[in-house]
């Protein structure tokens, strides 16, 4: 029995059985899912950084949209790399806890920042003439920073009790480190930890849905109301809010299929690993091209700059 303050401890993550002569393809398949990762996030982050036209509420949110993704895919895929390519399954206790609270904390942000993208495109749908007296700058990074700060606090609590919590294992049946994994490993149970933290999925997800519900229905409320004077002015409203909704429910089936599998024991324990995986991987891969194809702004710089630097060359 053994606690992080009295000595070092070394995980083992159980990861997935790849025969050695199968690791490289792995490890190619794994990078070129990151590389096609990072170039999607960093295009429309950078995009949106230089073009000073993309200032606005709804991109500064997805420039937080897209850092929530970069954080989770970041935390799971290089040490996936490194398993496939090495074979290496050891990572240390400080690691370990950076991964997990890495991981949590990009499935908490996540949500939370969409919540507070449904409350912009509420205002700007609802309150058009009031948009920029109500969306300032203050409360734009006000709402931004009150999303990142829900997050790391409710997971801040979560992992508070690894500290001095006894583990009798160093054997993560999982391919990456997360809460319930690490405290599976306990000599005793921890129930306080376990209705913390099902709580907390289930006010974050409860509070973020209720919110998105409502501001969706006073925007087709008010779309339809005045929809029936101009069919534009109905059609531009659900065109604004198409990206937002679409990665919501993509996020939303990511994480059901993870805690629904979860719960099967009848499921593979290779299944189960895969799929949690697909959680950090398919929305940060997908999100860009969502708001690439729908924003027709934010599309028509990206392409405004990849045709400039084809000319000057």
């Amino acid at each position: 029995m053994v606690t992080p303050l009295t000595q070092p401890i070394v995980f083992e993550l159980e990861g997935f059985y790849v025969p050695p002569r199968y690791g490289a393809f792995f490890f190619f398949l794994a990078l070129l899912n990151y590389m096609v990762m990072l170039l999607g996030n960093c295009v429309v982050l950078c995009v949106i950084v230089i073009d000073k036209n993309l200032h606005r509420p709804m991109f500064v949110m997805v420039c937080n949209l897209v850092v929530c993704d970069l954080l989770g895919a970041t935390a799971v895929l290089p040490r996936l790399m490194i398993h496939f390519l090495t074979g290496q399954k050891k990572i240390a206790y400080i690691p370990a806890i950076a991964q997990a609270f890495s991981v949590h904390t990009y499935g908490v942000a996540a949500q939370t920042i969409l919540g507070v993208m449904a409350y912009d495109r509420y205002i700007a749908v609802c309150e058009p003439l009031r948009y920029h007296t109500i969306m300032t700058s203050a409360r734009l990074h006000s709402c931004c920073a009150l999303a990142w700060f829900v997050a790391l606090l409710f997971i801040g609590v979560l992992f508070a009790w690894h500290v001095d919590t006894p583990l009798c294992g160093n054997t993560i049946q999982h391919i990456y480190c997360s809460n319930r994994a690490i405290l599976s490993l306990a000599c005793s149970p921890t129930p306080i930890n376990n209705i913390y933290g099902l709580s907390m999925s289930w006010f974050v997800s409860t509070s973020i849905f209720l919110v998105i519900a409502f501001s969706y229905f006073r925007i087709l409320h008010a779309s339809v109301k005045r929809g029936r004077a101009d069919s534009t002015i109905r059609s531009k409203a659900f065109q604004t809010c198409a990206s937002h909704l679409v990665v919501y429910v993509l996020y939303e089936i990511s994480s059901l299929v993870v805690i629904v599998s979860q719960r099967f024991p009848s499921i593979s324990q290779d299944i189960k690993k895969f799929v949690s995986i697909l959680f950090t991987i398919i929305p940060p891969v997908i999100n860009p091209i969502i708001y690439g194809l729908v924003s027709k702004e934010l599309r028509a710089s990206i392409i405004k700059r990849i045709t400039y630097n084809r000319v000057r060359k």
